[in-house]
């Protein structure tokens, strides 16, 4: 009886022990789980700052093209109106 109370009593500490140590594991694992996800949601942060800045410059750059559009369109008619002119004159 008293091998048996010893044996479990050994087997409890040995238990405790085996615990002890893996709840430590499991510490270490929570502490490199919550760096993870705080790096995650700077790389998130990062990620939609980078995407209303590219947001923007496209925005800025369709307002560009529209303005060459309207650039080449002007230069267009300023064209037809010189061979129109010089057509006239040309003519007479």
């Amino acid at each position: 009886m008293k091998t048996l109370v010893t044996s479990l009593g050994i087997l409890a500490l040995a238990g405790l022990m085996a615990a002890c140590t893996d709840q430590k594991a499991i510490d270490q694992a929570s502490q490199r789980a919550e760096s993870d996800a705080q790096r995650a949601s700077a790389a998130a942060t990062s990620a939609e700052a980078a995407s209303a800045q590219a947001q923007e410059a496209a925005k800025k750059a369709d307002e560009e093209a529209a303005g060459a559009q309207e650039a080449v369109s002007r230069a267009n008619d300023a064209v037809a109106r010189l061979e129109a002119a010089f057509s006239s004159s040309v003519t007479k």
